[in-house]
């Protein structure tokens, strides 16, 4: 018999600093309207000083096992821009915190398409045979990288973590993944991009007064990138629907990446969906890229947006640049 990953256990974390709109606009040349009417975002979570990825992903990853059931996996994928070193990955650290010892962990670097490929990388190993529980978390502190004087980019993203224990199960049953939609195009790296800190272009030291230089922030072009991903992110949604053998109107909820409220309602619009079909709560914790759909799960069902029985599509578009779509039957859980 085949075996699936189905989704038995969902957790969250947002640190507790709150930075709204009011706030950024007393340091950068912005304002709430101006955030507001552009991205339909109110405010964001960032990290203290001090607090990296792991700590997100570790507090993500333990509601993620509570809700499950179990602290038990035997293998953890963790999605990430910002991982806590260059060297090495931070997923065998977060499993150790976690208390599963010498379990498989590794990394994935796919910007905020992170989550999808990393739910489809733990299905995988356990399509195969080689886990039978994988913790996926997505996890971010994009306050480290942005540039406090760049109003496109820091309105825009927060910090969070957000997590999924999969298990190995039939194809049939509620919260089995039915499978996944994968594509990049490497020519638009540019659009979506940290300069510096790789091999290519090391770091440069900070000046006499401390400040970084330019070239290690995040660094967007918006307007392509907006058009990119409504476009990615609505092919992909209609490769995975023909897979799963489902007619659009047949959705009842579409979780899309929350980084802005008008590409969620285009690609819904391409795709023949009501809008209100759309999951958001990007007004609430801003773009958290990998950690970004695990959250706005949570939030739905928090909200009681989702409930068991409801057909689920989750797509994503991110850096590399990359794009993602999965779906399921949403299963009966309660989320940490």
């Amino acid at each position: 018999m085949s075996r699936a990953a189905v989704l038995t256990g969902l957790g969250t974390y947002v640190p507790p600093r709150v930075v709204t709109n009011d706030e950024l606009s007393r340091t950068m040349d912005t304002s709430d309207e101006w955030i507001r009417s552009r991205t339909g975002i109110t405010r964001r979570h960032w990290a203290e000083p001090g607090t990296a990825t792991g700590d997100l992903a570790v507090e993500a990853g333990e509601r993620a096992l509570k809700s499950a059931g179990s602290g038990d996996a035997d293998l953890v994928v963790l999605a990430t821009t910002t991982p806590d070193h260059p060297c090495p990955a931070t997923a065998p650290d977060v499993a150790a915190r976690l208390g599963l010892d010498a379990v498989a962990a590794y990394d994935i670097g796919a910007v905020c398409s992170g989550f999808i490929y990393a739910m489809a990388s733990a299905a995988g190993a356990i399509a195969a045979g080689i886990a039978e529980r994988a913790l996926v978390i997505g996890a971010e502190t994009y306050s480290t990288i942005l540039n406090p004087e760049d109003r496109t980019t820091s309105v825009i993203f927060g910090d969070g973590a957000g997590a999924v224990v999969l298990r190995a199960g039939d194809p049939a049953e509620p919260g089995a993944l039915l499978g996944h939609d994968l594509g990049s195009d490497g020519s638009l790296k540019d659009l979506i991009i940290v300069p510096a800190g790789g091999s290519r272009r090391p770091s440069a030291a900070a000046d006499a007064s401390g400040a970084r230089p330019a070239e290690t922030y995040f660094h967007m072009e918006g307007k392509p990138v907006f058009r990119h991903a409504v476009t990615r992110m609505a092919a992909s949604s209609r490769a995975m629907l023909d897979r799963a053998g489902w007619d659009p109107e047949s959705v009842d909820r579409f979780v899309g990446h929350q980084a802005n409220v008008r590409i969620l309602h285009a690609v819904a619009d391409q795709l023949g969906m009501a809008r209100d079909r759309t999951v958001v709560n990007l007004d609430r914790v801003g773009n958290t890229s990998a950690a970004s759909i695990p959250l706005a799960l949570a939030d739905a069902v928090a909200g009681g947006l989702l409930t068991p029985g409801d057909r689920v599509l989750l797509s994503a578009f991110g850096g590399g640049v990359t794009w993602g779509s999965t779906a399921l039957v949403w299963p009966e859980i309660v989320a940490d």
